[in-house]
């Protein structure tokens, strides 16, 4: 019976190791399914370069050749736009020079000497891409196209963090030292939307248009405006050199993007991308609340805990159904993780202690984090239970191996 006795041991051992081999691999498997993301498959783009970003928190969430330096063409003109409106007033009357008059490339046939106000070259220079109308502008802030574009060049280092542009005149007409990168248009673009008028400029399809050698109803050349949903802006552009060039802002369910195209092969490619671009952003990527303003949190550390406080809501681009996690560092940084990587998405203000009625942390990264947190937890006690019960379940045998041994020991007396 001794024997016996082993063979039902080494049994059990065998068992014991199999149910435990058993429930690591199913873990591993549930586990994976936990923490799975959805797959989220990136457009295929024809343009050499490529950016989306989201307005509201600057995150990229597709590049391509991102900090490229690449020829701009006509968008150029987004950077005169916005430098105009904030180092002149709309009521300023133009007079149109030489120079301007005979402008080379798209023109609205401004005729020298003719009066304008700011805001109708505005419009003219961004709907019709008047190249006249740029350069009318850049004069009569800076005397001259190159002045004004040493303006430009300091402008977009300084308001949008662009240190990878380079602008030799107002117009984006070719020039060998007249680069920009796609990240650099996006970040320029996303700036320049803050301003009102800018945007209401940028977003108008069509004006009338009375000037003195032609009078005609300008048509933005922005397709984008008639033939995407949601759509709120910007600029395109071309020359041979460039190629076909597209800035597009457009808003829905909350969320609004820009997105970023550069030298496209033709005008139905550089099209299709930014549709590509924007349908990617708005089906896969929504914008969720991280801290409303006020909230606090409570972070555990060496001795203690440190408390932050919320002095603006702070908001972050997550996946769609898919996990994002929240991390606020001793500095009260706060870091939001998922898919499309770790985002700085704010900061909380450090508080001696928490106020009475101060609410905790609301944020759909914490819960969501909670929820997975939660599951996984349930899944290993649940397995601890089922060990404890196989463990117990051996223990019972091995007690009735002993006492048949000990009946039959007694028996043969």
């Amino acid at each position: 019976m001794m024997i016996g006795s082993r063979k039902l041991n080494v049994r059990s051992i065998r068992w014991l190791l199999c149910f435990v081999l058993m429930l690591v691999f199913t873990s591993e498997s549930m586990l994976k399914s936990v923490y799975a993301e959805p797959v989220i498959e990136e457009p295929t783009l024809t343009s050499e370069s490529a950016v989306l970003m989201d307005m509201e928190t600057g995150t990229v969430l597709y590049s391509k050749n991102a900090e490229k330096e690449m020829y701009p063409a006509s968008i150029t003109k987004i950077v005169t736009a916005i430098v105009a409106l904030e180092n002149s007033s709309l009521d300023d009357v133009v007079t149109v020079t030489k120079d301007a008059r005979n402008e080379d490339g798209t023109r609205i046939y401004l005729e020298e000497g003719e009066q304008k106000t700011m805001r109708e070259l505005l419009y003219g220079m961004m709907l019709n891409s008047g190249n006249d109308a740029a350069t009318a502008i850049a004069e009569h802030i800076d005397g001259t196209k190159e002045r004004f574009a040493d303006r430009m060049n300091q402008f977009v280092r300084d308001k949008a963090g662009a240190t990878h542009s380079q602008f030799r005149n107002p117009n984006g007409l070719p020039d060998p030292e007249h680069y920009t990168t796609a990240l650099d248009m996006a970040n320029i673009a996303r700036y320049a939307m803050k301003n009102p008028v800018f945007r209401e400029i940028v977003s108008t399809k069509t004006m009338p248009w009375e000037g003195k050698e032609w009078k005609s109803m300008l048509s933005n050349h922005n397709k984008m405006l008639w033939n995407y949903e949601g759509a709120t802006g910007i600029k395109n552009g071309y020359t041979q050199a460039a190629g076909q060039t597209l800035v597009t802002s457009a808003k829905r369910n909350g969320m609004e993007l820009i997105g970023v195209v550069l030298n496209a092969p033709s005008s139905e490619d550089v099209y299709s991308d930014m549709t590509k671009l924007l349908d990617y952003g708005f089906n896969h990527f929504e914008v969720t609340t991280i801290f409303n303003q006020g909230d606090s949190y409570t972070s555990e550390v060496t001795g203690g805990e440190r408390k932050y406080k919320a002095s603006e809501m702070i908001r972050a681009v997550v996946p769609m159904n898919g996990a994002h996690y929240v991390d606020v560092d001793s500095d009260g940084n706060v870091n939001v993780t998922s898919s499309i990587g770790t985002i700085p998405a704010g900061r909380l203000d450090p508080i001696a202690e928490e106020p009475a009625g101060l609410a905790t942390a609301k944020n759909a990264g914490t819960s969501s984090s909670n929820g997975w947190m939660w599951a996984v937890w349930f899944v290993w006690l649940l397995y601890i239970a089922l060990l404890v019960l196989a463990a117990n379940k051996i223990i019972k045998k091995r007690r009735a191996s002993k006492m048949t041994y000990y009946s039959y020991e007694e028996s043969a007396e």
